[in-house]
């Protein structure tokens, strides 16, 4: 799979500031400090399309990605580290929420987890949230380059489990060495725009 054209296209803070629904959608979501601008470089095949920071809840807003204009690829702000007053971070979250909830272009929401945390609360809240909105979204369990073959093995188990999800929605990533990137873009831009 090849991308001709990939731009930023607009930072959203504000739900009245989403652009026209002109593209079908996929966001990516996640925790602060799981690599999830990393991920998206990998899986756009570009260094440097999403911003990589060292300081984890960098993303403040709904970062929008043009993708040979047939697509939109939304960066969500992460959740569990962003620091900010709490104005701010609820208005993050009305935000997010607003998204996931109202939004008739997603089509799809990636989440991205770190294959060496268990889930917690937030997670949970987070793929409650997905099921109970009706939206599709598959698992990227990722950092795998960190643990050996068992403990993968064992960490899918788990996220399975909690999640209640089938096999064919969890993939196992790593941004470092690039493995189960091509399954997971596969899976994500197939038949999309």
């Amino acid at each position: 799979m090849k991308f001709k054209k990939i731009v930023f296209f607009r930072a959203v803070s504000r739900l009245t500031e989403l652009p026209g629904e002109r593209f079908p959608e996929i966001a990516v979501a996640g925790r602060s400090n799981v690599g999830k601008s990393s991920l998206i470089n990998r899986l756009l095949k570009r260094r440097a399309v999403a911003r990589v920071s060292s300081t984890p809840g960098r993303t403040r807003s709904l970062n929008f990605f043009n993708i040979d204009d047939r697509l939109y690829l939304v960066d969500l702000p992460g959740y569990g580290f962003a620091k900010g007053p709490l104005r701010e971070r609820l208005a993050w979250k009305r935000l997010v929420e607003g998204y996931l909830s109202e939004r008739e272009s997603l089509l799809l929401v990636l989440t991205i987890f770190d294959i060496r945390r268990e889930p917690d609360e937030l997670d949970l809240a987070l793929i409650e949230y997905l099921w109970a909105a009706g939206r599709p979204f598959v698992v990227a369990l990722n950092k795998i380059d960190k643990v050996n073959r068992s403990e993968r093995a064992r960490a899918q188990k788990k996220y399975l489990e909690v999640f209640g999800l089938s096999p064919e929605d969890v993939y196992l990533t790593s941004c470092r060495t690039g493995e189960g990137i091509d399954a997971l873009r596969r899976r994500i831009f197939a038949k999309r725009g």
